[in-house]
């Protein structure tokens, strides 16, 4: 008997190519496309940032796309595993560039929720020629009131158990501002603290991640079905940097991408990433489409599940008209 999230994806499908792509530094990046060898292209930009992809990524996309997947520095299965080493937002997408090259694509669309909508945004900020569309979800503009609610305790007025938790694992001095103690502890030298502060980081996000709230061993089981430690670690990296980015720097450089077909999914529900950074980005961008769903931050929230493969389609249709 087929679930509800089985009904509404596309059936499993294997890669017909995977590869690395080698971007300096170390730095060995899994990259894999299935689908069209001719269809249009699309790119998975993975959120987390650290979460990396996996088979279920894939059944988003109806099969006439070029479907490209890839997992960022230090995440998943790129190599060297949980590395910050030149880990940074303009070397992501500097990656993606890169990527496109290697595989012979012009131009491509960028399908990205969460730290995957921020990515996708700075990149077609960076090169907004390479872009033909965007379909994103949970926006996340890596703005510092963005992570100062996040890690500042304001999603305690949503989820109190979950900040609770997370802050109670370290010394009072750091609770109300958690995130340098935690990333202390994740680069320890003792492979069982990193893997505790690493565990309590992802069980703080995924607390809030959907839209109906589930039980500690759901929680946990979601937890050990991904690379967890290269989250944690990558997050705090990443928030504690302000994600590398000057305040306001994709608000402040719309006006470079508003061309390109935008689709914004968001959940009104979603605490991690609350409604209204969607908001201000359809603002800047009066030609996007904003569609807010009965949903929390998870794609796999059914809503967002639907809307996504519904938006994506719609970008097939716009663009295959034009080739």
């Amino acid at each position: 008997m087929h679930s509800e999230k089985d009904q509404i994806l596309y059936p499993a499908i294997e890669p017909y190519d995977i590869g690395v792509l080698h971007a300096g530094h170390g730095h060995d990046i899994y990259y894999e496309q299935c689908g069209n060898r001719n269809g249009v292209p699309i790119l998975f930009v993975h959120g987390g940032p650290g979460a990396g992809c996996d088979a279920d990524d894939r059944r988003y996309f109806d099969p006439k796309w070029r479907v490209i997947l890839f997992d960022q520095r230090g995440s998943g299965r790129s190599k060297p595993f949980d590395s910050l080493q030149a880990n940074t937002t303009w070397a992501l997408a500097s990656d993606i560039w890169d990527l496109r090259r290697k595989l012979g694509i012009n131009r491509c669309v960028l399908f990205g929720g969460s730290w995957g909508s921020t990515l996708s945004l700075v990149y077609s900020i960076l090169y907004p020629g390479t872009v033909s569309g965007m379909v994103l979800r949970g926006i996340f503009l890596g703005g510092k009131d963005e992570i100062d609610y996040y890690l500042g305790g304001q999603t305690s007025l949503f989820f109190s158990e979950a900040w609770q938790r997370f802050v109670s694992h370290v010394p009072e001095k750091h609770q109300k501002n958690p995130a340098p103690y935690y990333l202390t502890q994740l680069k320890s030298s003792d492979p069982e603290v990193r893997r505790k502060y690493a565990y309590e980081w992802a069980y703080y996000e995924l607390s809030m991640l959907h839209l109906n709230q589930r039980a500690p061993e759901e929680i946990n089981a979601e937890i050990n079905s991904f690379s967890f430690e290269s989250l944690a670690l990558m997050e705090a990296h990443f928030l504690s940097q302000n994600c590398f980015l000057e305040d306001s720097y994709i608000l402040n450089n719309c006006n470079v991408i508003a061309s390109i077909p935008v689709s914004i999914i968001q959940g009104r529900y979603d605490a991690i990433c609350p409604m209204i950074s969607a908001h201000r980005l359809h603002k800047r961008l009066p030609g996007s489409t904003l569609w807010v769903t009965q949903a929390g931050h998870s794609c796999s929230d059914i809503e967002n599940m639907k809307r996504l493969i519904d938006e994506t389609n719609a970008m097939f249709r716009r663009l295959a008209s034009k080739r």
